[in-house]
C-alpha cells in the first residue's frame, strides 16, 4: 500500500539508546540536515529537477564510498557474525542498491557511465572521507555512528515528510523517492542500525565515550545538511 501525505510513522530511535541521545544532544545540526530546504523542495515537489539530477549522480559516487565502509567494518569487526553482517551489507550495496540506485537514475535521463565519469563535488569527498577517516582511526562503534545519519536519516526524512502537511504526493516527481525511503523495508534496515549501535555502545564503553561519539554524529549530520546544499546549489 502506498504510503498517504499525512500518515505519521513510529519513531525508529529507542528510547534513552545510543542515536536517540545522539540525536538530542546535536538537535541543530541533525535538524539543519532532515529539514534542510532540498528536503523540503521534495516534499512539495518544488525541487527544481536539475538539483536533483546533481544530487542523484553524487548519490551514486557516494555508494561506493559507503560500500568501502563496510568492508572496513568488516576489517574492524572482533566477530564473525560482525565480519558476515559488514559482508552482506557492502554486497547489498554493489549487487543490489547500485543496481536499483541505475535504474531509478536511468529515469531521470542519467547514465550508469556519465555518472561513474562525473568528479566527486567537494560535499561528496568530505563525507564519505569523514566516514572511513572514523572507521580507520576509531573502532567499530566509531565508524556506526558516522554512517548512521545518513542510513537512519533517510528514514525519518521520509517518515518527516509523510507527517508534513506540506508534503503533494499526487504529480510529485520526487513521490518514488520518499516512498522508497518511507517503505517498510527500508525501515527495517534503519532500525536495525539503531539496534547495532546499542548493541556496540554497550560493548564498546559508548557511555564513557560519549562527548566523542556526539561529535562525530553531529559533523556527520553537518556533512549530510551539507551533501544536500551540495544538490541544491548545483556545487561541484
Amino acid at each position: 500500500m502506498s504510503p498517504v501525505a499525512g500518515a505519521a510513522l513510529p519513531d525508529l530511535a529507542t528510547s534513552g539508546g545510543l542515536f536517540a541521545r545522539l540525536r538530542d544532544a546535536a538537535r541543530p545540526s541533525w535538524e539543519s540536515y532532515v529539514a534542510h530546504p532540498f528536503v523540503k523542495g521534495m516534499g512539495d515537489g518544488s525541487l527544481p529537477e536539475a538539483s536533483f539530477r546533481h544530487y542523484l549522480v553524487q548519490d551514486y559516487l557516494f555508494l561506493i564510498h559507503f560500500a568501502r565502509a563496510y568492508a572496513l567494518a568488516a576489517y574492524k569487526a572482533d566477530s564473525l557474525a560482525d565480519m558476515r553482517s559488514a559482508a552482506r551489507s557492502m554486497s547489498a550495496i554493489l549487487d543490489l542498491e547500485m543496481g536499483l540506485h541505475v535504474k531509478y537514475c536511468a529515469g531521470w535521463g542519467l547514465s550508469e557511465a556519465d555518472m561513474a565519469a562525473t568528479p566527486e563535488a567537494q560535499a561528496t569527498l568530505a563525507y564519505t572521507r569523514f566516514v572511513l577517516e572514523r572507521g580507520m582511526a576509531g573502532d567499530l562503534l566509531d565508524l556506526h555512528v558516522a554512517l548512521a545519519p545518513c542510513v537512519v536519516g533517510y528514514a525519518e526524512i521520509a517518515a518527516g515528510l509523510l507527517a508534513d502537511a506540506a508534503t503533494r504526493l499526487d504529480g510529485n516527481p520526487y513521490r518514488a523517492w520518499i516512498e522508497m525511503y518511507a517503505d517498510p523495508e527500508y525501515r527495517t534496515v534503519a532500525h536495525a542500525q539503531v539496534e547495532l549501535l546499542d548493541r556496540l555502545s554497550s560493548a564498546r564503553g559508548g557511555e564513557a565515550r560519549f562527548a566523542d561519539l556526539t561529535r562525530t554524529f553531529d559533523a556527520a549530520s553537518r556533512l549530510e545538511a551539507g551533501f544536500w546544499e551540495m544538490g541544491l546549489t548545483l556545487a561541484g
